[in-house]
């Protein structure tokens, strides 16, 4: 028969041991339940903005600190709106360290093209810029703002402006003056090139806009300059464009 002694050691032993598997249990279904609820509640992404019932202090003293984006429009250029008939008629000189290229616009086939080229011309944003690129027997490239002496802010947002493509049916050859531009579409600014050769694959592909009236020969002797690669080694300068209405020539009506 057992002691009461052993009957009180054994019952409580028990409970004990009763006691510790409930702690135990307890504490895995508090593991569970945060478990759960950590699986529910989504981590913010660096894309997930702050939600609007708990709006950052800091925000409206940024808001107010913040540069004003510059919504000032371009400046007026002298033949902004002006009419194809009265671009047909002007003619552009362009006085290089070579001699002198005069070139006529043909709006009729490429308009945006020759406003631009107009306005390069007349504000003076061309005068002091250099022949940049040459291919030989090919092209000479000039319009590179950057590489004129008054380069600044007005030339650097004057040189971010881009036009619509022009491609027409001005076929490239010897005299034509054509505008550049990058792989993608509407991507010409202020780069243009003459043509001292042929550029048959370049057919309604890029807006010719100009030809070359007078100075061809200056062209050819910028072409014939020495380079390295595409490079000139001295490259010509662009003096002064101005441009002026076309003088009739010598067998015209």
């Amino acid at each position: 028969m057992d002691s009461p002694i052993g009957i009180f050691r054994a019952e409580s032993s028990r409970r004990s041991s009763t006691a510790v598997v409930k702690t135990i249990f307890a504490s895995i279904g508090v593991v569970m339940l945060v478990t759960v609820a950590s699986s529910q509640t989504p981590i913010p992404s660096p894309e997930t903005p702050q939600s609007a019932s708990s709006p950052n202090p800091h925000d409206a003293v940024k808001k107010a600190n913040v540069r004003p984006a510059d919504e000032t429009p371009p400046p007026t250029e002298p033949f902004d709106g002006a009419a194809v008939d009265k671009m047909a008629q002007q003619c552009v000189m362009l006085e290089t360290g070579a001699g002198s290229i005069e070139i006529e616009m043909m709006p009729e086939v490429a308009p945006e093209s020759v406003r631009n080229f107009l306005n390069l011309s007349a504000t003076g944003a061309l005068d002091t810029t250099t022949f940049s690129r040459v291919v030989k027997g090919f092209i000479i490239q000039g319009g590179n703002l950057s590489t004129s002496e008054k380069w600044g802010v007005e030339l650097s947002r004057r040189a971010a402006r881009r036009l619509p493509d022009e491609p027409g049916i001005i076929r490239h050859v010897r005299g034509i003056v054509s505008m550049a531009r990058g792989d993608e579409p509407n991507t010409a600014t202020t780069h243009f090139f003459i043509l001292v050769g042929e550029g048959s694959h370049l057919n309604s592909k890029f807006a010719a806009f100009g030809r070359v009236r007078k100075g061809i020969e200056v062209a050819d002797a910028i072409n014939a300059a020495e380079t390295d690669g595409e490079k000139p080694t001295k490259p010509v300068r662009i003096n002064r464009a101005i441009v002026n209405p076309c003088a009739k020539e010598p067998n015209s009506l």
